[in-house]
């Protein structure tokens, strides 16, 4: 295989691992969608620019993307704790936040997962609406996912290789179906979540978010999603920073917050 061919397979690999498609990677690019098609069957050579742009997306250096041996890892802890690694080059998920994604994932399907509407990119949001308002709520993390803003609004890096896990280990069941005409993932669970692994806070807020936004489909849930402070400040293909969440307005702030009386 040529340089061309491995790069592009490489691009490939990272955007799918992201839960991006092409014509979302092409917008973020500002390039056209064939030109994503290209680079990734290695027909068209990548400008220094293009892989700059690439490298922040992915959050990967140039050089791991030219080097399609340095794959970026999510790495799951199953139970030893992991020493510093290299920025940039891996997602390291405790076992703890392993855990508590799971039992929330389950949560979620077991609740709402067979409604038609519930595909793959719903759920994303439903993870982003419960970590970012449980943060904002009681300024400490439910999940603790990293979220990347994409054209469809914020994706949990995590999700793919969790989901990956969970499917080997028969904890939940993948589906392709249709909705509307339009090509859904959907996840059908096979297991029933540890209510014991949540505070009673937790449950509350996670089923306050099933309540108000299970029934939006994708389309409306990512343009819901558009509003929110903490993606309207954060840069395409960039890290949403938990921090913004204190700057959020109605109606998406979940948080009394004092008036300054000052």
């Amino acid at each position: 295989m040529d340089i061309y061919k491995k790069i592009g397979h490489r691009i490939k690999e990272l955007r799918e691992k992201a839960g991006m498609s092409q014509d979302a990677l092409a917008k973020t690019m500002k390039i056209p969608r064939p030109a994503i098609s290209q680079i990734e069957s290695g027909a068209r050579k990548l400008a220094t620019d293009e892989l700059l742009k690439l490298s922040q997306i992915f959050h990967v250096s140039v050089d791991g993307l030219l080097n399609p041996g340095e794959e970026p890892e999510i790495c799951l802890q199953e139970a030893k704790k992991e020493k510093a690694v290299k920025p940039q080059m891996r997602i390291s998920v405790p076992q703890k936040n392993l855990q508590k994604f799971k039992e929330v994932l389950l949560h979620i399907l077991n609740k709402v997962g067979s409604k038609p509407n519930i595909g793959e990119t719903v759920i994303y949001k439903l993870l982003y609406f419960i970590d970012f308002d449980f943060y904002e709520k009681y300024e400490e993390q439910l999940i603790g996912a990293t979220y990347m803003k994409n054209q469809y609004g914020p994706t949990p890096i995590e999700f793919a290789k969790i989901i990956e896990q969970m499917i080997k280990k028969g904890e939940i069941e993948k589906v392709k179906s249709d909705y509307f005409s339009y090509p859904q993932t959907k996840y059908m669970p096979r297991n029933k979540p540890d209510l014991t692994k949540f505070k009673a806070s937790e449950i509350e807020l996670i089923d306050n978010v099933l309540n108000r936004l299970s029934e939006m489909n994708a389309s409306q849930i990512s343009a819901y999603s558009h509003s929110d402070v903490p993606w309207l400040t954060t840069g395409d293909g960039e890290v949403i920073e938990y921090e913004s969440v204190f700057y959020r307005t109605p109606p998406y702030s979940v948080r009394a917050y004092a008036e300054d009386n000052g």
